[in-house]
């Protein structure tokens, strides 16, 4: 249970292949990852979806030089610049994906189908105008790097003190699966990323699938609605500085080529 946006692979292997670091073809087959296809619709230029390598490569052709996330919540505009439509679908979605050199976003809409054991997940990138401007409340990798660690420590103490998630299979299960896939060192983030980037989304995964377990392995010590409410207060700080963490990781690559 580790917390990978599509919006961060789509910036991720954009960025690479901008940079000319991978091929069209890997960049596709790497945002896609485990679902069945990804298409781009409203492409200008285009008149209806495309597949992810045409996509990229026109919008290459249109002056896209890079690639940033954002994750929005309610009363968080994280990594947008509006306008107010295109902020309202990433913000319904949770996610977008905002083009540096030009200005367009993608926000992603994500259909499944298929039983149980067998469901097939289908994205639709909608691309949509939006404002030139500097990405709301984006920290540097500095100061993401500083507001994680003392977000960890903050949510290992939120989870002793309301005896959650710090126990039981399900816990066990989900940081096993982290501990495992951390130990075997697997790409978390594209070819042109700096070192730093990669230990900073790392981290903030861990924060996250905290987090997660905290909200989903039942209410622990936290039997009396005050006590749940309390637990959610103290996590959603918690939480924050975990997506603004994600999203300065993403982004890293982006900042790093403007600053050379």
């Amino acid at each position: 249970m580790l917390f990978e946006p599509r919006s961060g692979r789509l910036a991720a292997w954009g960025n690479a292949l901008l940079a000319g670091l991978v091929s069209p073809d890997e960049a596709a087959t790497s945002i896609v990852g485990e679902d069945a296809v990804h298409r781009v619709a409203g492409l200008p230029g285009e008149g209806g979806p495309v597949g992810l390598t045409l996509a990229l490569g026109r919008m290459r052709g249109l002056g896209v030089t890079g690639l940033r996330v954002a994750l929005p919540a309610p009363g968080h505009p994280l990594g947008l610049s509006g306008p107010a439509e295109f902020n309202a679908r990433a913000l319904d979605a949770e996610e977008a994906v905002v083009a540096v050199g030009a200005a367009l976003g993608l926000v992603p809409e994500v259909v499944e189908a298929g039983p149980a054991g067998d469901v097939h997940v289908a994205v639709v990138w909608h691309c949509l105008p939006v404002r030139e401007a500097p990405p709301a409340d984006v920290p540097s990798l500095g100061e993401a790097e500083r507001e994680l660690a003392e977000a960890l420590r903050e949510a290992t103490a939120v989870l002793t003190r309301l005896d959650v998630a710090g126990s039981g299979p399900v816990a066990e299960a989900a940081l096993s699966a982290y501990r495992a896939r951390a130990e075997a060192g697997r790409e978390v983030l594209a070819p042109g990323y700096p070192p730093r980037a990669v230990r900073v989304l790392a981290l903030a995964q861990r924060v996250d699938l905290l987090v997660s377990l905290a909200y989903e392995n039942g209410p622990g010590g936290a039997v009396a609605a005050s006590e749940m409410a309390a637990r959610t207060e103290a996590l959603r700080p918690v939480e924050r500085v975990a997506r603004r963490a994600l999203v300065a990781a993403y982004n890293a690559a982006v900042e790093e080529r403007e600053r050379n």
